[in-house]
């Protein structure tokens, strides 16, 4: 053992090889601000927020090593919210001289003797606090709390955590996401009021996707959307049929197209996993062991698509289901190994590091932000500087906003915003961001009732990258597909998004040559068709959308814009020429024309 913790080789901190989890011996710039932050004002009390993949572990584990060398501790507490995860923190702390004790449980009352800590989770400590209330009393502790958001999921976590770790000397708290769909308080996480009364918590440093993006800490993340025709038949008798995504429909259609898309036995699941496997061969090409994660529903879809991804690509892809006492095993295994693909339920969700998933499929109906970062966050973890993720998803509006909004940062919220805007009229754009927040219980409730997935029929719709919408969708297997299916697997940020407008400028032109020329126009009708000028409205509503995302600029100034730029009235009132004139300039400012 060194004299100091971090004695030892010099290990680098993403590259060209990333270091072992939780162990690079240089600090990253926002690791070394964030540890100065921490030992210029001592807090007992501090909160990080770093994205995913940012290396919050290197910095929380250097915290441990400084406090017990200087002595203000001496014995660690890691809270996390997994079994692997106890063990993922305990063998990282090894790494570095400390020795934490994984195994520890309630019933044993003590850990084993030449550990300085132990590593539990969150329900091992709710279900008994005062026994970790004790030993914590019994020593100058330092609680690391990883993924903190977990201590308001319930009311008996949250008060446990406060009656176990109320007397500890230092709290280090940690998340990648501090934003919960609820209002439970979040135990040691300071809430400030803002300037609408709404109480938020106020992180003591933090670290989002944006700039750890713009530092080349974590991969440019490009979302690969497919939509397609659905048809069931519901619990009346009825059958139905929509197009997935499509936005005039009600919520209860929308999560009925959704289910039946995710359906295994339909045709779009097989399209989606054979659009990613083509996406995994051609990241391949330049990263070798890429590979790739499903995230089920639940066990029965999570086998039959492991059965549809052997089919593809003739290899048995590992299978991690919760209720499977080899499972932390098993990540382990194909962390180590060069296998294509995973299939996983909630298992690798959050915090779990295989840092060579490059390639994801988000086939489950879950559509809570928290969950929706979490299961994002387990692709954009970099190892060299170059590598790009993609992940594939359902082109339904939850996922589509969710996915345009990667770079917003948000803070947990204890107060509901009104739902009125200052003149009291109702705003749509608040309520669709209460709806996003909410935690989605549709699938739960259509689970219950008769339902039948007929059949599924998968199109490519556009893929998603900072902000912007680029692709004019295509047939799978076509040119429009393949074009964005090939771009390279290493790439920078801005030569992603580079790529990506030449691409949809190739699409665009491949369309005109193959326009029929246009015939003379007809008159006007006298009567103007209130279909489509419904359809119109709502394809513009969702460019604005997309386009409010990736400027930061708010929806009702987008608009404002293009009828300065565009002429006519507003968009209630606008004609058929004029909403086209509306999307044809969005268009212009997508592909970069002003």
């Amino acid at each position: 053992m060194t004299e100091t913790l971090f004695g030892g080789p010099t290990l680098p901190p993403a590259y060209p090889e990333r270091a072992a989890w939780g162990t690079a011996q240089k600090l990253r710039a926002w690791q070394q601000e964030a540890l100065d932050l921490y030992f210029r004002t001592g807090p007992r009390d501090f909160l990080a927020v770093a994205t995913p993949g940012a290396g919050k572990t290197t910095f929380a584990l250097r915290v441990a090593s400084m406090l017990i060398e200087s002595g203000a501790v001496n014995r660690v507490t890691i809270v996390a919210p997994t079994d692997h995860l106890k063990r993922q923190w305990a063998d990282a702390a090894a790494k570095v001289g400390i020795a934490i004790d994984p195994n520890f449980k309630n019933s044993d009352g003590q850990h084993g003797r030449g550990f300085v800590g132990v590593a539990v989770t969150y329900a091992q400590v709710a279900s008994k606090p005062m026994l970790h209330r004790a030993k914590t009393e019994a020593a100058r502790t330092l609680v690391i709390l990883d993924e903190i958001h977990h201590g308001g999921e319930a009311l008996s976590w949250g008060d446990g955590l406060r009656e176990a770790f109320d007397p500890a000397a230092r709290r280090l708290s940690l998340t990648g996401t501090p934003f919960r769909s609820d209002t439970s308080p979040i135990p040691f996480v300071e809430y400030a009021e803002d300037r609408d009364g709404i109480r938020r918590s106020k992180a003591d440093y933090t670290y989002g996707y944006g700039n750890a993006l713009r530092d080349h800490v974590v991969r440019p993340v490009m979302f690969m959307a497919y939509s397609g025709q659905m048809r069931w038949r519901t619990s009346a008798g009825e059958e139905m049929a929509a197009s997935l995504g499509e936005a005039a429909v009600t919520k209860d259609i929308t999560s009925h197209a959704w289910r039946t898309a995710l359906n295994a036995t339909g045709e779009w699941i097989p399209a989606v996993l054979a659009g990613a496997d083509k996406r995994l061969s051609e990241v391949r090409r330049s990263v070798p062991d890429a590979g790739g994660l499903v995230i089920a529903t639940d066990h029965e879809d999570a086998r039959a698509y492991a059965g549809q991804l052997k089919r593809i690509t003739g290899e048995s892809p590992t299978v991690i289901l919760s209720d499977d006492a080899k499972a932390s095993e098993k990540i382990e295994e194909f962390t180590a190994s060069e296998k294509r693909w995973m299939v996983a339920v909630r298992m690798v969700s959050e915090g779990v590091d295989v840092p060579r998933l490059s390639v994801g499929v988000y086939a489950t109906s879950t559509s809570t932000p928290l969950f929706f970062a979490q299961a994002v966050g387990r692709f954009v973890r970099a190892r060299k500087r170059g590598e790009t993720a993609s992940v594939f998803l359902p082109s339904v509006p939850q996922l589509m906003a969710l996915a345009n909004s990667m770079e917003m940062e948000r803070d947990h919220a204890l107060d509901r915003p009104e739902k009125e805007d200052s003149d009291g009229l109702f705003n749509p754009e608040d309520s669709l961001m209460a709806e996003a927040n909410r935690e989605d219980k549709a699938s739960d409730s259509l689970t219950k009732g008769k339902f039948e997935a007929l059949d599924s029929q998968a199109s490519f719709d556009r893929v998603l990258f900072d902000g912007g919408e680029f692709g004019t969708g295509g047939e799978v297997g076509s040119e429009d597909e393949l074009d964005f299916l090939g771009i390279p697997g290493l790439l920078d940020a801005e030569q992603v998004g580079t790529l990506l407008r030449q691409r949809q400028h190739d699409q665009l032109n491949r369309k005109n040559r193959r326009a029929p020329a246009a015939e003379p126009a007809a008159a006007a009708p006298a009567i103007p068709d209130h279909r489509m000028l419904m359809d119109l409205r709502n394809e513009l509503a969702k460019n604005v959308a997309a386009w409010s995302a990736r400027t930061g600029t708010p929806h009702g100034v987008v608009h404002t814009k293009l009828r300065t730029v565009c002429g006519g009235p507003p968009v209630a009132q606008a004609n058929e020429e004029q909403l086209q004139s509306r999307l044809r300039k969005l268009q212009d400012w997508f592909i970069g024309r002003k």
